[in-house]
């Protein structure tokens, strides 16, 4: 499977130190608590330094969606199992894992997008880009596993998916766990028929604790 992550470029430190900064008070915080100045203050560099690497503190924002979805991306290659339906079930995994996490804030992709409501901002464009990739790594795992219907079940797994990112951050994680547990395993076999690629164990519950 190529995912086609885009690559990240090596960064001077300084750069590097007002991303980091910059990534941590994003999620922790949400974007527009977080002012310029206080990025260049934690991250010890001069305001100089901070326009010479990012044009606008929407710059440095796009920049750290482009990571977050870089990220995803790789963390989808690292882990692709022995089937297209395993590495599908991993993925709802290895978010129920993160969302279990005490510093769990919430998806960085929706948290955002809550904070840029133009849909033509490139803030907005960034992360419809990375929405696109998801739903056509859905798709396409699930078409490669022969699914009847892989388009219609990409749409109502990324709503799924939207569904657990906000479950974690407001329920129980384990219970949200729990059921998620079940909705993947419902959703992805719901619709198979007999040349539904190869079954494993017939439950997602084979890939989650």
């Amino acid at each position: 499977m190529n995912s086609h992550s885009p690559a990240r470029r090596p960064q001077s430190p300084a750069w590097a130190r007002i991303f980091e900064t910059a990534t941590r008070l994003f999620y922790a915080e949400g974007v527009h608590a977080v002012g310029i100045d206080r990025i260049i203050a934690e991250a010890g560099v001069a305001k100089a330094t901070f326009y010479h690497h990012f044009r606008s503190k929407d710059d440095l924002v796009r920049a750290y969606i482009v990571e977050q979805s870089r990220q995803q991306r790789r963390l989808v290659e690292e882990s692709a199992a022995a089937t297209p339906r395993e590495t599908l079930l991993l993925a709802f995994q290895k978010m129920c894992e993160f969302g279990a996490e005490p510093t769990y804030r919430g998806c960085a992709f929706i948290n955002t997008a809550a904070e840029y409501p133009d849909p033509a901002h490139p803030v907005r464009q960034a992360i419809d880009e990375h929405r696109d990739w998801n739903r056509r790594l859905f798709r396409d795992l699930l078409a490669a596993e022969g699914h009847p219907d892989s388009a219609r079940t990409a749409e109502i797994l990324m709503l799924l998916k939207d569904g657990l990112a906000v479950g974690f951050d407001l329920d129980d994680p384990e219970s949200v766990g729990i059921a998620a547990r079940e909705a993947v395993t419902r959703v992805v076999d719901g619709g198979n028929d007999r040349s539904f690629g190869t079954r494993t164990e017939g439950s997602i519950s084979a890939f989650m604790p």
